[in-house]
């Protein structure tokens, strides 16, 4: 019509050209106003062995259209028409197309809804469906719908057994067979490795994709595991799977459960051949370097007993492991010891140790005892180097005898006279230490008696022993104290340091004695025999006489 139009009325090129392009606009128009009569779905979705309803309906807003017949056309690629169900308001329904003759159905029977249900779909029967009118006076009015079929992909995943070396290989392998669309594949995993894809594309529209992990296989990666994860429209959600790596090797050795100490008669010794391999070992053998196995060893799999250790078995144990792939061996040197010392000597020792110990405490206590008793004797007024001096200079003396003491000692001479005269002037003296000055020397204060009768002697005499202990200052109680005191072990004491009777060595000269003729001169003298002591340089002095 556009070409007719253009003939009757010709003119420049480019009017030609307005013209053909509004003749185009025109039937564009006209085709969209008939199209919209026949209402049908754009697009739908199915998957196989599923069933889909096609729906179509004519439209005719002024009723003057009349339907003559309706058919459904399948265009599975495009120029490729092929009629697959008609309907006719007088001869009926008709299914032209045998693959699709039982699989197809007119939902309501009539010319105005002639909707169609396909069941028991393939992949094949994707495509385009045009539910097309023959009307009068209009001609044919059409509306298409697509057919998209959808499959969800079949997915698996598994490790290939690879050998380690130094190559790298595909160690696994995920695959999204027959789906529709196409699947996204990715990998997972804490192995240093790559992944490679391809889609292959099946005869029913399908889509296969294939995606293999390549590394370098080693050893250590046997075991490790890696994940496939597989996305695809029809899936909810992502398909994962992890798959363990399959890597294969020659055994590694080693002999453990020697621990240098076997010695002669120890029982029960044993060593175990650990083997690191894959696949497993199919094979364990031990053997001696020195020949044949001793006869006090067990062999049980990869166990090794000794049940009773001596000179055989100081040897080398060779452990050898086979698998497909190889064979591997570790060896170990025994050596066995001499025995360990009987138990019962290193008892002996302890107590040994332990007698010792005690005799050594023993002797420490008693030196602890000796020191005590000579600390008491100090106490009680024995000087520990048996000496006094009549002066109580040094420092060491006046700490001795403390800061007032009372002192009786005598003179050098050879015998004493009765009645204290004489020129040997060995009379005792009797005076008071107040205390030791800044020097360190014993000041001494006398008695009244001392102070006048030794600076101003009625006689030009010295002093006697009994003139002083009768003096007034001394007290009854004092001369009661010096009574008390004299104790047996005193006795004993004194007797010892004079040798004893008939003892030997060098014997000091006689305590020394105040003898007067009347009665009360008797007993004084009875005391001062009792109280005084010999010194080495022949001088006497009281033993109770000092005190604080």
């Amino acid at each position: 019509m556009a070409r007719d139009y253009a003939e009757r009325c010709p003119g420049s090129p480019a009017r030609n050209t307005w013209l053909a392009a509004a003749a185009a606009a025109i039937l564009l128009a006209a085709h969209g106003i008939g199209a919209q009569k026949v209402r049908v779905d754009e697009e739908v979705e199915a998957y196989p062995t599923e069933s889909v309803d096609l729906r179509c309906k004519f439209v005719d807003g002024g009723g003057k259209t009349k339907l003559t017949q309706v058919s459904w056309i399948w265009e599975p690629i495009e120029g490729q028409r092929d009629n697959i169900a008609v309907f006719h308001p007088i001869y009926g329904k008709s299914f032209p197309n045998s693959d699709f003759q039982d699989r197809v159905v007119f939902l309501f029977e009539t010319l105005e809804n002639p909707s169609i249900r396909i069941s028991n779909l393939r992949m094949a029967d994707a495509g385009r469906y045009t539910c097309e009118y023959a009307t009068y006076p209009s001609g044919n009015e059409q509306g298409t719908t697509t057919l998209n079929m959808l499959a969800k992909p079949k997915n698996s995943a598994k490790a290939l057994t690879v050998q380690a070396g130094s190559k790298s290989q595909v160690v696994a392998l995920c695959e999204a067979a027959d789906g529709k669309p196409a699947a996204t594949i990715k990998w997972m995993g804490s192995v240093g490795g790559n992944h490679t894809a391809s889609t292959t594309a099946g005869p029913d529209g399908t889509v296969t994709v294939r995606s293999e992990y390549r590394m370098v296989p080693t050893p250590a990666d046997n075991g490790k595991s890696v994940m496939c994860m597989v996305d695809q429209p029809t899936q909810e959600q992502p398909w994962v799977s992890s798959v363990t790596l399959s890597v294969e090797y020659p055994p590694t050795v080693q002999i453990e459960g020697y621990d240098n100490n076997w010695y002669v008669g120890r029982s029960d010794a044993v060593l175990v051949c650990q083997a690191n391999a894959n696949p497993e070992p199919t094979d364990v053998t031990w053997t001696s370097a020195s020949g044949s196995m001793p006869d006090s060893v067990l062999v049980e799999g990869n166990k090794l007993t000794v049940r009773k250790v001596d000179d055989a078995v100081n040897t080398t144990f060779v452990c050898e492991v086979r698998n497909k792939l190889g064979v591997s061996k570790q060896q170990v040197t025994t050596i066995v010891i001499e025995a360990l010392e009987d138990p019962s000597s290193a008892g002996v020792v302890a107590g040994a140790v332990i007698g010792s110990l005690l005799a050594l405490l023993l002797v420490v206590g008693l030196i602890a005892v000796l020191l005590t008793r000579s600390r008491r004797q100090q106490r009680r007024g024995y000087p520990s180097n048996g000496e006094s001096t009549a002066t109580g200079t040094g420092g060491s003396n006046c700490g001795d005898y403390g800061n007032k003491a009372r002192l009786l000692f005598s003179g050098s001479g050879s015998t004493s006279s009765k009645n204290g005269t004489g020129g040997n002037n060995n009379g005792p003296v009797y005076t008071y230490r107040e205390g030791c000055d800044a020097t360190g020397t014993l000041t001494e204060k006398a008695n009244d008696y001392h102070h006048h009768h030794l600076h101003h002697p009625p006689s030009g005499n010295t002093p006697t022993a009994h003139d002083i202990l009768l003096s007034s200052d001394m007290e009854e109680a004092e001369r009661q104290k010096f009574e008390l005191e004299d104790s047996m072990e005193d006795e004993e004491e004194r007797y010892d340091r004079f040798g004893g009777v008939g003892g030997g060595g060098n014997v000091l000269p006689p305590a020394y004695h105040v003898r007067r003729g009347h009665r009360e001169e008797e007993e004084m003298d009875v005391f001062l025999d009792d109280d005084m002591e010999s010194q080495r340089d022949g001088s006497v002095i009281s033993r109770t006489a000092i005190y604080v």
